[in-house]
């Protein structure tokens, strides 16, 4: 009985062994690798660069009063529709000390003169009725006393101006009202002394003012088609068309920028407001039904350019390195113009 145990444990032992030889053998063998593999297909291909920027108004016209003083009264607030010569805010006029006392003293004198000529041309009124004057006499002091009256006038007015800032019969053309001086949307009403009263744009005339890379800028120009996204209108694209690159750099961050703007088109019913954060995409070249692979596929090699083309994939996967000629990328696929053809399956990425 100890006989058949014994055998039936060195058994055992000899069968581990033989497992663990052949399960050692089995990982020590090269595994062949499996590739995905890829059509090569005929694609349309564009190369882009977005440039970065905000929407605005192409004008923002700056309200500002005529004459010095204290806001008095704001009748209209921002994101209000004006039109031109419709009045936003009033001024309330400070009159300064030294002109008010002269003009004061100008009305006085004024007065004192018109007084008297109308005395003296009460007087000469009666002689010349009387026929003891000649009309010649009686029409100068008729003019003298027209003179002192519009004198007086004028004095009045003056000081009415010097107080108010404008005189009762000129108050159609108040220098105080402060209008606007085009149709338009009403931005900001900052209401702070001595500066701006109002900012108004127009809505309706809006521009992409952006920034692109110096390494790009040459390739672009006047007239260029632009697609434009809003961080504020998710899945929106509008169109616009570049009309304007800045002739100077700026240097941001280590690198020139050069300031770009375009015309963009809005639909009615879409309501962009200024300032909006924006996407400019720019067609910088275009390849049209063009021969394409994934560029993750292309082996770069000095001046040269190398595709793994499937040559066999039964028991394994086999693959040819043949020498292609590429022409433009768009980041993800890549032209070839020769060394492959259509439906041709080239190596991808190894499969984990």
């Amino acid at each position: 009985m100890k006989k058949y145990v014994k055998i039936a444990l060195l058994v055992i032992v000899a069968l581990i062994f033989i497992g663990t030889f052949v399960f050692l053998y089995q990982k020590s063998q090269p595994k062949a690798s499996v590739y995905t593999i890829l059509n090569a297909e005929i694609t349309d291909l564009k190369k882009t660069t977005v440039a970065t920027g905000k929407i605005e108004p192409r004008d923002e016209i700056l309200i500002k009063p005529q004459i010095s003083g204290i806001i008095d009264e704001v009748y209209k607030e921002a994101g209000q529709k004006i039109k031109k010569g419709e009045v936003i805010a009033k001024v309330k006029v400070i009159p300064e000390l030294g002109q008010l006392n002269s003009a004061e003293s100008r009305v006085r004198l004024a007065e004192i003169n018109a007084r008297q000529g109308e005395t003296d041309f009460a007087r000469m009124k009666k002689l010349f009725e009387s026929k003891l004057i000649s009309s010649e006499e009686y029409e100068k002091s008729e003019v003298a006393v027209k003179q002192a009256r519009e004198e007086l006038q004028t004095a009045k007015d003056n000081l009415e101006i010097v107080k108010e800032g404008i005189t009762k019969n000129k108050a159609s053309f108040s220098s105080t009202l402060i209008r606007s001086t085009i149709d338009g949307l009403i931005l900001d009403v900052p209401v702070k002394a001595g500066t701006t009263i109002a900012t108004v744009a127009n809505m309706n005339d809006l521009i992409f003012r952006g920034n692109i890379d110096e390494t790009e800028v040459g390739r672009i120009h006047e007239g260029m088609p632009v697609k434009i996204t809003l961080g504020a209108l998710q899945n929106m694209e509008f169109d616009a068309q570049l009309e304007y690159i800045s002739p100077k750099g700026v240097e941001e961050n280590g690198a020139n920028q050069f300031e770009i703007k375009a015309a963009i088109t809005v639909p009615d019913s879409i309501t962009i407001r200024s300032g909006y954060s924006a996407n400019a995409e720019i067609v910088l070249a275009r390849a049209s039904k063009v021969l394409a692979v994934p560029e993750s596929t292309v082996e770069f090699k000095n001046d040269s350019t190398f595709i793994y083309v499937l040559t066999d994939s039964v028991p394994s996967q086999k693959f040819s390195r043949r020498a292609v000629i590429t022409g433009m990328s768009d980041g993800i696929q890549i032209e070839i113009k020769n060394g492959l053809n259509v439906n041709e399956k080239v190596r991808g990425a190894e499969k984990k």
